[in-house]
This record gives C-alpha cells, structure tokens and sequence, in this order.
C-alpha cells in the first residue's frame, strides 16, 4: 500500500524541481523529504531519484509515480472538501498569500473576522507577489491566494483554479505637493510624459504593466528609482524624485509633502481571490472569500 505521506513528498519534489524547493514548499527539513524518498523507494522496489549534478532528478519510474500522486492527492484533496461540504462546517487548515498592499489593507480585518466566526479553522498567511501566488496555489503550497491584474492587462492565469473578485482598485498619481500638476482634480497618463517615475522593480507584473501603458500613449518611460514597497516609493515621490502609480488599497497614511490625483481614465486594478477548483467546496474557501469582500468595503 503506497503511502499517502510519501506521495505527497514525491509530488513536491516534481513540482520544485529540487529536494530544497521540496523542504520549503512542505515545511519539512531537507533530511525528512530524502528520508521520505528512501522508505517510498522500498515501497515502490524501484529507484525514483537519480544524482543530477549537485541535485538529483526524477528517474522513469519517479515521473510515472508523480503523474499518479498527483491525480491521487486532487482526488483526496476533493475528497476533503466534499465532506467537508457536507459537514457544512468552516474547520482545519487553509493557507493564503497574497502582494503586500493586499495584506496590508485586507488581511487584518478579514483575518480577525475569520479568527472571531470560526475559532475552530487554522490560518496561515503569508506575502507573495501576484505571478508567486497563482504559482503557490498551483503547486499545493497555499489553498487561496488574493493577486491583481490591471484594466488593460490580464494576470496570465493555468487551467484548475476558479476566482472570486474582491475589489476594483482605483488608481491615482502621486506627485510632489509642488508638482505643476498637483492642483489638479484630475490628470491623463500623458501628462506625466516629462516626468520621472518610481516604479516597482524591473521584470515585476506591474512594472511590466507600467511600461505597457505609458509606450501605449506613446510615452518612452523614464525610469528613476525603483522599489518594492508602495511607502518607499511614496518616500521618494515626497522627496521630490519623481512621480508614481498609487493604488488607494493599503495606500494610507500618505507621507507629508505628497499628493496623489485620480487619473481621468479610470486607471484601476482587479483584486481577486484564486483557489484550485478541487477545492471549490470548502467552506473554508468561501468563508475566507466572504471575509476578503467584507474587507474591500471599508478598504478604499
């Protein structure tokens, strides 16, 4: 009998490539996924793991054992959420990511609320960028993941996973509070052709974003600074180093000295919820979806 533990372990290691990447996504040492190959191994009477360099990969047998641990844990892992269903009760565990201003701005307020209604369910949060948390959610690692797209560029998204929107986030741009511009009530893209930006970091979802729009309106971005965190490229905007994209979730308190203007077109992102669709009947989901909504009202 081939034991579902060891299976798991098995699926992991296909899924990151890597016996660390294994560890990381199963919260496990390194020690404990080799030990667990090795007892699957005698299981199995076959070798599933062969040296690849420094690392190792999976043998013919290891890729014919993880396409069927893969079916196995989606068919156990519906089983849970059907008798879960069914019990009609919001217990266990989930697991959720999210981009940090929607952790900032939502999380605290939902996660009391899920806390306060459903003492019994184990939360675990944790911060990943939007492309990370679709990947996250895929892999196992996370049971529901809230990530964005923008009104003119779709979040690229696999076949398996079913969504939920969570909010529509206007977008405004922040300036100096002695930019020409700051008196404005309203302001174009085009507007800012002159101007130097701080954006987020080469290679992100909404970097790329970014220079999609403004070559779009035919503006060639000038690119100044670059930074994670919205509040650090606030920090730079109110330092008079340029101006930035500032979506109102988890914007606030805004630094001295900056003014943030909505743009006239309707500049916004999607906020969603994304979850595998074998697990679309867990109260659990749905009752996180509701809390996520509940907090987007007072949010923006």
């Amino acid at each position: 009998m081939l034991n579902l533990e060891r299976l798991r372990t098995l699926d992991a290691l296909a899924r990151h490539g890597s016996v660390s990447g294994a560890a990381e996504g199963l919260h496990i040492t390194t020690s404990a996924v080799s030990q667990q190959m090795s007892k699957l191994e005698r299981e199995v009477g076959q070798r599933l793991l062969a040296k690849n360099g420094r690392g190792v990969r999976l043998t013919d047998a290891g890729r014919l054992l993880a396409d069927h641990a893969a079916r196995i844990l989606s068919q156990v892992e519906l089983a849970q959420s059907d008798l879960e269903a069914q019990r009609g009760q919001v217990v266990g565990e989930l697991r959720l990511v999210a981009f940090p201003t929607a952790l900032r701005g939502l999380f605290p307020a939902a996660l009391s609320a899920l806390r306060a209604e459903h003492p019994a369910l184990r939360v675990h949060s944790r911060e990943l960028e939007p492309e990370g948390g679709v990947a996250a959610v895929v892999r196992g690692d996370a049971d529901l993941a809230v990530v964005l797209d923008w009104y003119n560029k779709p979040l690229p998204m696999p076949e398996g996973l079913a969504k939920a929107s969570i909010l529509r986030d206007r977008v405004e741009i922040a300036m100096p509070e002695g930019h020409p511009l700051a008196g404005r009530t309203e302001v174009t893209m085009e507007d800012f052709a002159d101007d130097e930006w701080v954006a987020w970091p080469e290679g992100e979802f909404c970097h790329e974003w970014l220079l999609y729009t403004l070559r779009t309106e035919g503006i060639e971005p000038r690119i100044a600074h670059r930074a994670e965190e919205h509040h650090t490229q606030l920090a730079l905007v109110a330092a008079g180093l340029g101006v930035c994209v500032a979506p109102r979730l988890g914007r606030d308190p805004m630094p001295p000295g900056v003014r943030a203007v909505p743009v006239r077109e309707s500049v916004h992102r999607h906020i969603y919820a994304v979850w595998r669709t074998d697990a679309d009947r867990r109260p659990s989901i749905r009752a996180a979806v509701r809390a996520l909504r509940s907090a987007a009202e007072d949010a923006v």
